[in-house]
């Protein structure tokens, strides 16, 4: 590339991105399983790979990811990579960056108990997700450079909100997050993938 051709960075997420999953209660009874979200998040962090290697990566049959990964696909969330791989071997690739839920209410409180329980899988799924990703790097940040570990944060802070309120600080932090996006290129030199948890719930005060 020439020197005076700057390098394309992603731009940040909207909500009307398309590379963004907008999840439905249809789509949604796709994804509704701790494998296949296991999954979606392997190739999106990682990359197109068969079903073979996911299965390596983590620790599961070829013939479980291969099914889950047909299921998936059947619902929009990965697809065949035909410029990969040789023969018979077949290549999954994620449709999309990342996903998207909107008003959670549209899930909890559908008529459908399908439906419930389906986002219930899902939700808790993401919540166990998160304490493995932090267990691994408690577990891990000794591996690290000194640079990297004086970054790590692990608070939690007690506020008293409105509802609006609860909502009005989940946006901005969401907005936040988002302005980082695509500042960094891609194997750019000391850079890594960060991973940022956001957890917002009220609590009873008796």
């Amino acid at each position: 590339m020439p020197a005076n051709v700057p390098e394309e960075r992603p731009t940040p997420y909207t909500s009307d991105d398309p590379r963004l999953h907008h999840v439905d209660t249809r789509t949604l009874r796709g994804l509704a399983h701790p494998l296949r979200i296991r999954l979606l998040n392997a190739l999106r962090e990682f990359g197109p790979a068969t079903a073979s290697g996911l299965a390596d990566r983590l620790g599961e049959s070829s013939g479980a990811t291969s099914y889950h990964l047909r299921q998936l696909a059947a619902y929009g969330f990965v697809e065949d990579d035909p410029e990969r791989g040789k023969g018979r071997e077949r290549w999954w690739k994620a449709v999309h960056s990342g996903t998207i839920f909107g008003r959670s209410e549209n899930f909890l409180q559908h008529p459908d108990p399908e439906v419930r329980g389906a986002i219930g899988v899902v939700l808790h799924e993401v919540a166990t997700t998160h304490t493995q990703e932090l267990n691994t790097w408690l577990g891990t940040m000794g591996d690290w450079s000194e640079e990297w570990r004086r970054t790590f944060d692990l608070s939690d802070f007690k506020l008293r909100l409105t509802p609006e309120l609860a909502l009005e600080l989940t946006e901005k932090i969401h907005e936040l997050v988002n302005s980082y996006r695509g500042r960094v290129p891609e194997d750019a030199e000391r850079s890594a993938v960060v991973r940022t948890h956001l957890h917002v719930f009220p609590r009873p005060t008796d």
